[in-house]
């Protein structure tokens, strides 16, 4: 085989190994929460209600927004991003840069769906450890969802009417 049918992308080099750094560090992660977690005595619930999935839900899509597209959180992308073009509603649009592991974490850091499954494991880890404090850690978020949509009925409404 050539070099060339070794190639994973055809149209550029994808960061394989900081990808797999990150699945690595996501899934250690993972595994020590749940030893340290078994070793404190921590219990799982017995069952996750609809209502907590909604909520953790609706949560994990504010928070992943906020970390990948809102600008006063910029200064935890600049590093690893650069800013391409401003979005709706005062987001903005972050493209990876560098190579190897920058570009992976760029990649994760401006892209919300991939950052939601990292937010969903931290709420999920708060949501055993600490059931009430993550449920309103996600109540206030789910609120902010909440205003954004509201935010934007309004503005659409308020169009509709000038227009």
């Amino acid at each position: 085989m050539t070099s060339d049918e070794l190639r994973y992308d055809d149209q550029g080099e994808v960061p394989l190994a900081g990808y797999a750094a990150l699945a690595s560090t996501f899934a250690a992660g993972s595994t020590v929460f749940a030893v340290l977690s078994r070793m404190r005595g921590v219990r799982l619930p017995q069952q996750v209600p609809p209502w907590d999935v909604a909520l953790l839900g609706t949560a994990t899509f504010k928070a992943s927004r906020l970390l990948t597209k809102d600008k006063i959180t910029s200064f935890l992308r600049a590093p690893f991003t650069r800013r391409e073009e401003e979005g709706a509603a005062g987001e903005v649009n972050d493209a990876p840069r560098g190579g190897g592991a920058r570009r992976a974490v760029g990649e994760l850091l401006s892209c919300p769906f991939c950052t939601a499954a990292w937010v969903a494991g931290g709420l999920v880890a708060c949501y055993v450890c600490a059931p009430r404090g993550a449920r309103l850690l996600c109540a206030g978020l789910s609120a902010v969802t909440l205003a954004d949509w509201l935010q934007y009925a309004w503005t659409w409404t308020d169009q509709k009417v000038e227009g």
